[in-house]
């Protein structure tokens, strides 16, 4: 089960994640920061696992600027062997 709550600020858009976040998830995520538009911060402390796919999309999202607010050490490790295996 997961979760996607929008929370407008003042300089920024923080998207608040809840839950376990797979692939099938991620059309509904990307439309959600398509929508936001620029300064968007995805809030993780509430994420309890991920799938690969979802770990390769967030090394993307980093990689473009958006911030991985509360992100955890599991998921953050992830991202980097992703991102130097050069998948």
């Amino acid at each position: 089960m997961w979760k996607i709550e929008t929370v407008p600020g003042e300089h920024n858009i923080s998207i608040r994640l809840i839950g376990r976040l797979r692939a099938e998830y991620l059309p509904e995520l990307k439309a959600q920061i398509e929508a936001a538009g620029r300064g968007i911060v995805l809030e993780m402390d509430e994420v309890t696992l991920v799938d690969v796919d979802v770990v390769r999309f967030l090394g993307i999202c980093e990689a473009h600027g958006i911030e991985l607010r509360s992100c955890s050490a599991y998921i953050r490790e992830w991202i980097a062997r992703e991102q130097e295996s050069g998948t």
